[in-house]
């Protein structure tokens, strides 16, 4: 059976040439970077530099692997899991880096890369993960738990590393385990393609314009820098407009020509499905889903939603189902008394038509102004996104935890718009690093989030370097970056994570940061989004870019009030998407359907969220989220940490707010934390009691009785 387990790296053996010291000497992978923190040396790293460190890489991790499984001591604590956490040196360092520039900045031969070593890595998992020797050693010491007397962090890791065997197939026959290593193969080998194909699709569905007119009511600096797109593209005196990862394409709101905005919506909405001999992505969601629920059953569970909720602090999907029906009711109300206000102000401007999506962003902007006075471009000249970052997110972040960002320009970058910074505590020790890149561009991928060059970890003697990324539409050359709203939430949002990378205080590399259940991950992130709106915060970086005044106190009020407003069509999109999520990893290995579109279709219908004026915020062909990221079975998880993030904020509120006190007991006893301990259980600790569901629909201003 060893024989077999090692079967694919045999394929990793045929590729590469017996290990060469002059290599190792010239690869700057093979040891720790001696930049403060292990911090990536972009200056020296080249993308041939990958390749051997990743086959070796795999090659030492299996080495450590088999002395661990075959040691002739019993197992302890000590040679078992400890020495499991400290396996894959080199492998890690070089994958961390590695898996960011897929993300943030790649090109053919990292893609390249990317996809001749997906079916390896997920291989190389599976020669561990299968491991039976080494198994039955965690086996034992699973089974005595309670009797070595260990702390509860090291138990924990104990039931999560036994947890993670029987969820990767320990247990399986040895035909069974030969057929999921071909699944998990297999789909490596998709969501890599997945990925791949929707950074070609950005640039596939973009939009050209040539006359300047159809931009009308675009400001003059977003005019600029979709002329510098065109031109960068080979399109000398035309305009071009990207789609974002999104159904909706916030763009839409400041365009006048409704032709336009229905030309840019179809282009974002039907991506992915092959239109005019274009991508088509459809093929690998329906093969992807087929694999899954394959994979599920081979392990004993009815689907693979349940199999992939059963780590989740939801446990289960009807758990999740009943948490979303029962919001279905109001967010259907209220979206609807959204549209009547919508459709008034469209016969306002003379129009007669049906409301379709493409119309909603612009009249829903026009609404905002009727009822609130204010529009984007009123209010876009009060945030500039440095000042936004330094006085706005790092300040909230000193008056919550007493940390401080400095600047730093001598650490090599893998791109010059990334910035970095040294991030100390409140008594002047450095915590780590943070990156920070924020502006879009043909080498990223769309979205935004939080990823680590280096994790925390006290075992392995690291300290945190973390990253935010963000698709911020750049400004034309010379001109100030001024952002949207919905970018302030985002880089708070972001921010968010990020403090959960940096506050890590735990033991072992996998407790560190943000390694907790995908449905309590996005409670730090989405926590942090509301101090974007607390009056002492937004005053303090809500200044005017030429003039330097700061917001006034009646436009302040007025965005804060404005920000109720459309969130029925907000929620009503994100349910459409979770829901779709949802049906698609219900489904049992015979039920999937060969119609993408039909069994999208029928899943709103069933949920009654099928009104084509608000479709769901991804439709499969491009819901990244699902097919290429880890949130399959998963995306309900952004609504159920708000849960508890609009329960911490008013608990947090009624205690005092913004103040070190609060900030403090929040950092001790969630962000510290890590997964050492059952994430609920974390949650009670820190407020003492469950949370508060109400305190979600307040935050998302819905009518609810």
């Amino acid at each position: 059976m060893k024989t077999l387990s090692l079967l694919l790296f045999g394929l990793i053996i045929m590729i590469t040439a017996c290990k060469d010291p002059g290599r190792m000497a010239d690869n700057p992978f093979y040891s720790p970077s001696s930049l403060p923190f292990e911090a990536p040396d972009f200056d020296v790293i080249k993308v041939d530099h990958f390749r051997n460190a990743f086959l070796d890489g795999m090659e030492y991790q299996l080495e450590e692997i088999e002395e661990i499984a075959s040691n002739s001591e019993d197992p302890n604590f000590d040679n078992t899991i400890v020495a499991m956490e400290r396996s894959g040196e080199l492998l890690n360092r070089t994958r961390s880096v590695f898996s960011n520039l897929t993300s943030a900045h790649t090109n053919e031969q990292i893609q390249q890369l990317q996809s001749e070593f997906a079916p390896l890595f997920a291989a190389h998992s599976d020669n561990i993960r299968l491991n039976r020797d080494l198994f039955e050693r965690v086996v034992t010491l699973y089974d005595r738990k309670d009797e070595l007397n260990l702390d509860a962090t090291a138990v924990k890791l104990i039931e999560d590393t036994h947890r993670n065997f029987v969820r990767s197939g320990a247990m399986l026959s040895d035909t069974e385990q030969v057929r999921m290593r071909e699944i998990n193969e297999r789909i490596s080998t998709l969501t890599t393609q997945f990925q791949e194909n929707l950074l070609a699709l950005t640039r596939e569905r973009a939009v050209v314009i040539e006359d300047m007119d159809r931009l009308d009511r675009l400001s003059a600096d977003r005019i600029a820098a979709a002329k510098e797109a065109a031109e960068s593209r080979g399109h000398e005196g035309m305009y071009l407009l990207n789609i974002t990862n999104t159904t909706r394409v916030p763009i839409l709101s400041s365009l006048n020509d409704r032709e336009l905005r229905r030309e840019i919506w179809e282009a974002s909405a039907y991506r992915g499905v092959g239109e005019d001999g274009g991508i088509d992505n459809r093929p690998i969601v329906l093969e992807l889903t087929q694999l899954r629920a394959e994979r599920a059953e081979l392990l004993g569970y009815e689907n693979y939603a349940t199999f992939a909720l059963e780590p989740q602090t939801a446990q289960s999907p009807q758990n999740v189902l009943s948490m979303l029906s029962d919001l279905i009711p109001a967010v259907v109300s209220n979206t609807e008394s959204e549209a009547e206000l919508i459709i008034e102000m469209m016969r306002e401007d003379g129009i007669d038509d049906e409301l379709q999506p493409w119309d909603w962003e612009f009249y829903a902007e026009k609404v905002r102004k009727a009822e609130y006075d204010i529009d984007e471009s009123e209010v876009r000249p009060y945030f500039e996104l440095n000042r936004v970052l330094k006085d706005g997110v790092f300040y909230a972040m000193n008056r919550l935890y007493g940390i401080t960002f400095e600047e730093r320009f001598d650490l090599p970058l893998y791109h010059p718009e990334v910035r970095t910074f040294d991030v100390f505590d409140h008594d002047g020790t450095q915590l780590g690093l943070f990156y920070a890149d924020y502006f879009s561009r043909d080498s990223k991928r769309g979205g935004a989030w939080m990823s680590s060059f280096v994790s925390q970890s006290h075992l392995l003697g690291q300290k945190p370097v973390i990253i935010n990324v963000l698709n911020i539409t750049p400004p034309a050359e010379g001109e100030p970056a001024l952002i949207s709203f919905d970018n302030v939430t985002t880089m708070f949002h972001e921010m968010g994570h990020a403090v959960h990378g940096l506050f890590s205080d735990v033991e072992y590399p996998s407790h560190s940061g943000t390694s907790v259940p995908r449905d309590f991950v996005e409670f730090p992130s989405t926590f942090e989004e509301d101090w974007s709106i607390h009056p002492d915060v937004l005053q303090n970086y809500a200044i005017h870019h030429e003039t330097g005044e700061q917001i006034p106190q009646d436009l302040l009020d007025r965005v804060i009030a404005a920000r109720d407003f459309n969130q029925g069509f907000d929620t009503y999109e994100y349910l459409g998407a979770t829901l779709v999520d949802m049906e698609w990893h219900l489904l049992s290995r015979d039920e999937i359907p060969n119609d993408v579109e039909a069994f999208e279709n029928a899943s709103l219908v069933k949920h009654n969220l099928d009104w084509h004026v608000v479709p769901p915020r991804y439709k499969s062909p491009y819901f990244s989220h699902i097919f290429s990221g880890g949130y399959s079975a998963n995306y309900y998880a952004y609504i159920w940490s708000e849960i508890l993030a609009a329960d911490a904020f008013a608990f947090m509120r009624e205690n005092g707010g913004l103040t070190r006190e609060n900030g403090d007991h929040y950092r001790a006893n969630i962000l510290s934390r890590g997964g050492s301990e059952d994430a609920m259980s974390l949650y009670r600790q820190y407020r003492g009691g469950e949370p508060d569901v109400t305190h979600l629909v307040t935050r998302r201003g819905l009518s609810v009785d």
